[in-house]
């Protein structure tokens, strides 16, 4: 496996990836699949903002799975926080897939001088909040009946990594 930055040669990949998790879980709240060009915008938008869409690739080049983060907040004192997301293939799950997705994201969160990373995990996937336990996040909060979704009431738990950047933080 190889952990490589998406391309748009990767587009129908991340789609179907994406959409597949929008119809069969709640890692997405979401009920749309994402057409190419939304896709496509949203690939394009996070280059020009000189943010990772990470992929994970078998030997095979096959895409397992992708990860990204953003903006937390739009206030500008939220400046040093953002928000990641982790998605992964149903084959390819709890098979360190997510784990190296997500220490590109967390690596590359830290390098660019962010202080705070959170990731908002629906309360049923366990997997995925002991995956970022693993790697030092920790339950922060959970905003009780946050989505609906197949029909349920949804909890949304928080999970975040305070860093050690940046260091020297300024107002403003």
């Amino acid at each position: 496996m190889r952990i490589e930055r998406c391309t748009e040669d990767d587009i129908p990949s991340i789609q179907s990836i994406i959409n597949i998790i929008i119809a069969t879980t709640t890692a997405i709240y979401d009920y749309e699949p994402r057409s190419r060009e939304k896709i496509a915008a949203w690939l394009e938008q996070k280059n020009e903002q000189s943010i990772p869409v990470f992929g994970a690739y078998s030997d095979e080049g096959e895409l397992m799975g992708i990860a990204s983060y953003g903006p937390f907040r739009n206030w500008p004192a939220y400046k040093y926080s953002v928000e990641h997301s982790v998605y992964v293939i149903e084959g390819m799950r709890r098979k360190g897939v997510g784990g190296q997705l997500l220490d590109a994201v967390v690596s590359h969160v830290g390098e660019s001088g962010y202080h705070m990373i959170i990731g908002g995990i629906d309360s049923r996937n366990a997997p995925s909040m002991r995956l970022h336990e693993s790697r030092g996040f920790a339950l922060c909060g959970t905003i009780r009946h946050a989505g609906f979704k197949f029909g349920a009431w949804l909890d949304l738990c928080f999970y975040q990594l305070i860093l050690k950047t940046p260091l020297e933080p300024k107002d403003g």
